[in-house]
């Protein structure tokens, strides 16, 4: 293998020795991080020696207000924006002074102050991030880039091709930049995918792609900037492959065993930094003078910021400290329904909350499958584009895990985001970047999640296992999500614009069976309700009923029917947060509870709910708690079937047992 061959293509003397700078910061930063892990001082690192030219080339040619994504060895990125070491450091060690409180490690954070956002373990939501954040600057009309990083690993996730191919349908201004090292964790590229060129997929995206040398920091910058300049006036993807090789293992505790010794001796005569060093000293650029006078100097800087570091004291825990960052703070306003109000359906309701939104808040996006002139699955946004417009409200691919990522990224670059679900059942192929992205951005590094997930749900239509499910215990397990589950019309309205104002992520669950058979006078204009407040529907004193969605419904039916029965029926209609304080005091006055949920029964919120009463309440009770609930398989599509699994016909004789008992 050659050395590497420099052109400066018109470049100052003082460009190639920033470069160089930017290249050589990184490198001795991590030589000291090395020798502090031997000495056990680190607990673990990803190296990124031999890949510097990449970060340092991406970042360079991108404006400082511009956002990048980087991955694991892209500290050129970090000292490249001229993020002060001692925070880097901090941040490594789980100080205060990092930039997430201790909760993650290495570079799994992100800074607004810097424009740069971390990556997850999960890698493949950083491409979709990228997007949104895209998204957002074209909304805008800014003329502005996106740069985000990938291992030739992750190309193999389906994330990475649901990532370019929204971006090139939406034409987003995103530079994708593959960093192929020649190494998953200990899997080689022959066993990862089967072409020459990652790049070449590109074509099948329809958007252009490059090949460039990871290891030549000037072919890197050059190809870039130009490719960066063209982007900001002609908004549109750019796919880069970067070959370059990995010096070091995975991390360090992994070792370099599994890789061939001659890959290292070929890929050491191209080591960006000694290359680019010696190529300046021909060019008189440097000196060894020079040389180690900047070196002197990183090295005084790097000393003593990890000096600094070390003085600072442990993370202290404060429980009430961790419990408050779960969640991004918000005081809603209140918006009190009007007087007025006109008899409509709840999917009316729905419709009407997400207008009146989308009027309050012009920075607010819709997305979802065929919502734009065909209205949505339900019609519930038939209208909206000649309303708002089609940049606004936006039919996307099906590819549910980048839309979620995209709705993160538009949060990120302060915009709003209403994804819609199809049907809920289709939220899986979506649950990573909720459940890891969405819930633990705030938690993590201080950031926003200002997204709300739409989620037709339910049984009762006869529509079989992938139409009908409601699986929102799928979600109130997972700290930092919100979920919310109206069964009324102005409910379904008022909660779902307090959603959206609302900068933490909601789960909103619309039970589809509600939609056209449920009707009520519903306040006209904007209005919000509170998030975390029960309702109690009807009051009495013998029993305690709790529902939500059309098990509220169920119940009403019920308690209608049999007008003997005195009980107190509670509409959690939020079920992230809870609100304790009212099923409390009425199991207290009444003694009894049955808790009615259209889930089925083992790892629903009945059963938690169920425990909750008998840790808080067991003095009480006069009977056990009873939970009923849907039958222990998956929802059949005959209507005898869905019958037979549904809890309705088995509510009657559970009240009568609690009752009796």
């Amino acid at each position: 293998m050659e050395n590497i061959n420099y052109n400066r293509v018109g470049l100052s003397d003082s460009i190639l020795l920033d470069l160089y700078k930017k290249l050589l910061k990184p490198r001795l930063v991590e030589e000291k991080m090395l020798i502090l892990i031997r000495q056990g001082k680190v607990s673990k690192w990803f190296s990124g020696i031999g890949q510097e030219a990449i970060a340092v080339g991406v970042t360079s040619v991108l404006e400082r207000d511009e956002y990048i994504l980087p991955m694991h060895r892209n500290l050129g990125v970090f000292t490249s924006r001229d993020i002060p070491l001692h925070r880097l450091f901090s941040q490594w060690q789980g100080k205060a002074n990092g930039f997430t409180k201790g909760r993650d490690r290495s570079f799994h954070f992100g800074t607004q102050e810097y424009n740069i956002v971390g990556m997850i373990s999960h890698l493949g939501p950083q491409l979709g991030i990228a997007d949104g954040i895209a998204l957002a600057h074209k909304l805008r009309k800014e003329q502005k880039i996106t740069a985000v990083f990938t291992g030739e690993g992750a190309t193999s996730e389906g994330d990475f091709h649901e990532a370019l191919n929204v971006a090139s349908v939406w034409k987003l201004p995103v530079l994708f930049i593959i960093e192929n090292n020649g190494y998953g964790l200990s899997t080689p590229t022959n066993e990862q995918y089967n072409c020459e060129n990652l790049a070449d997929r590109g074509v099948g995206y329809g958007m252009e792609s490059y090949v460039l040398d990871g290891n030549n920091i000037l072919e890197m910058y050059t190809t870039l900037h130009d490719l960066a300049v063209s982007m900001r006036q002609n908004p549109r993807p750019i796919l880069i492959e970067a070959k370059t090789f990995r010096m070091r293992g995975h991390e360090e505790a992994s070792g370099t065993k599994y890789i061939p010794q001659e890959l290292f001796d070929m890929w050491k005569v191209k080591d960006p930094v000694e290359n680019y060093q010696n190529y300046l000293l021909e060019q008189h650029i440097l000196t060894p003078a020079l040389i180690e006078e900047i070196t002197a100097a990183f090295n005084a800087e790097i000393n003593a910021d990890w000096a600094k570091v070390q003085e600072e004291p442990a993370i202290e825990a404060f429980e009430a400290e961790e419990l408050n960052d779960v969640y991004a703070p918000h005081q809603p306003e209140q918006h009190h329904p009007s007087t007025a109000t006109k008899e409509i359906r709840y999917i009316d309701a729905i419709s009407e909350g997400l207008k009146e939104s989308m009027d309050r808040y012009p920075n607010l996006v819709i997305m979802g499958q065929d919502v734009a002139e065909y209205g949505g699955a339900f019609k519930i946004t038939q209208g909206f584009v000649e309303a708002f417009g089609k940049e606004r409200v936006r039919n996307t691919p099906i590819c549910e895990s980048i839309i979620v990522s995209a709705a993160m990224g538009l949060s990120i670059n302060n915009a709003k985001a209403v994804v819609e679900m199809q049907f809920a059942d289709f939220v899986s192929t979506g649950f990573n970047p909720i459940v890891n992205l969405l819930a633990k951005s705030h938690y993590r590094w201080l950031e926003k999640a200002d997204v709300v997930v739409r989620m037709p749900c339910g049984g009762g239509t006869q529509a079989g296992p992938f139409h009908s499910q409601t699986n929102e215990a799928w979600f109130t397990k997972t700290p930092g999500l919100k979920v919310v589950y109206p069964a009324f019309p102005a409910d379904a309205k008022g909660l779902l614009t307090a959603a959206i104002e609302d900068p933490n992520p909601v789960m909103f669950f619309e039970h589809k069976q509600l939609y056209r058979s449920i009707t009520q006078h519903v306040p006209e204009g904007y209005y919000t309700l509170p998030l975390g407040k029960a309702a109690t529907i009807k009051e009495g004193n013998q029993l305690t009923i709790i529902a939500f969605g059309a098990a509220v419904h169920w119940a009403l039916h019920y308690l209608e029917a049999h007008p003997e029965v005195s009980a107190d029926l509670i509409d959690l209609r939020s079920l992230q947060p809870l609100d304790t304080e009212t099923i409390y005091a009425s199991v207290k006055k009444t003694n009894r509870c049955i808790i009615l949920q259209e889930d089925t029964l083992f790892g629903g919120i009945s059963s938690d709910l169920s425990a909750l009463i008998m840790e808080n309440c067991f003095e009480y009770l006069d009977a056990p708690v009873k939970r009923v609930a849907s039958m222990e398989t998956p929802i059949p599509f005959m209507k005898n079937l869905e019958d037979q699994y549904l809890p309705i016909n088995r509510f009657a004789a559970a009240v009568t047992d609690v009752l009796a008992y």
